[in-house]
């Protein structure tokens, strides 16, 4: 089996999103011609933890039209935790719910699946996420905007899907006094995603806890952007619709159009290779 060891991400930066408050832009690839620019809606997918963060770093680097965004919603096979790459793992096992249940009468312990993320961020619960990357390729004028800037754009087209299904969120636009706007990035710190806030993370307007919250990572292929909504904090929706208002807001961001196109073909053994990489305890527990 081919072991792409190449592809994984080394001690390359992930970003955070720590600024002052920012107007939304809009974003078309810079060039001296006319450029029509496609957002690539793929398919649902349903996979392990593993397989998820190996075809979501696949994307970034393997993808073949590379001058197009491209999108994906996905599921998770079995009870799964992703944790960001600078995290450390005696850290993320002591944060992890200490939940047991009864199958047939007799204990069961819960042991989810773990993996380390190419992005950065906290620990992240997938029981009952729904879960998303964008990846925007080199060369769109968002790829090279500030870190906050990227962050803060693409959760304003996530609130104006979600508001207009009637769900009560907002942006959060300030930073807590007790964390500053400045500083060390959270992102490089210890941090359970949905139970503290950064600047630009959705929020429910009614009970201020937080909706929705992401991680990125740069690299010369483009910009990757994993994203969670924890669905136990909205009322009733009709994902399929969110996803299509979501990605129609999107691609307005990106001056593209949205559109549904296959799955792409890319090297199953480097998908394998990458997924029993990703698998490993060489890189769930480097730190």
């Amino acid at each position: 089996m081919v072991r792409p060891a190449h592809l994984l991400p080394r001690n390359e930066p992930t970003i955070s999103s720590r600024h002052e408050g920012l107007p939304l832009r809009r974003y078309r690839r810079e060039s001296f011609q006319p450029f029509l620019m496609s957002l690539h809606v793929l398919p649902l997918r349903t996979a392990g933890a593993a397989e998820n963060m190996a075809i979501d770093f696949l994307l970034l680097q393997r993808y073949p039209e590379q001058s197009a965004s491209r999108f994906r919603h996905y599921e998770w096979r079995a009870p799964a935790f992703t944790f960001g790459y600078s995290q450390k793992i005696a850290y993320v096992r002591a944060n992890l719910p200490s939940k047991a249940s009864t199958q047939e009468g007799l204990p069961h312990l819960f042991n989810p699946e773990l993996c380390r993320r190419a992005t950065g961020g906290g620990i992240v619960d997938h029981r009952n996420d729904w879960t998303y990357a964008l990846v925007l390729p080199r060369g769109l004028a968002l790829y090279d905007a500030r870190a906050t800037q990227a962050y803060h754009d693409v959760h304003v087209c996530l609130v104006e899907a979600l508001v207009a299904l009637g769900q009560p969120v907002v942006l959060k636009a300030s930073c807590d006094p007790v964390e500053g706007c400045e500083g060390e990035p959270l992102s490089a710190m210890p941090t359970i995603c949905f139970v503290r806030a950064e600047l630009y993370d959705v929020l429910n307007s009614v009970t201020g806890e937080k909706i929705a919250g992401a991680a990125m990572k740069r690299n010369k292929h483009g910009l990757l952007f994993q994203g969670s909504i924890e669905k136990s904090r909205l009322g009733p929706i009709d994902w399929e619709e969110f996803q299509v208002k979501f990605t129609t807001a999107l691609g307005r961001l990106l001056g593209s159009e949205a559109e549904e196109v296959p799955w792409p073909e890319l090297n199953e053994d480097e998908v394998s290779g990458l997924t029993e990489q990703y698998s490993a305890p060489e890189w769930n527990e480097a730190r």
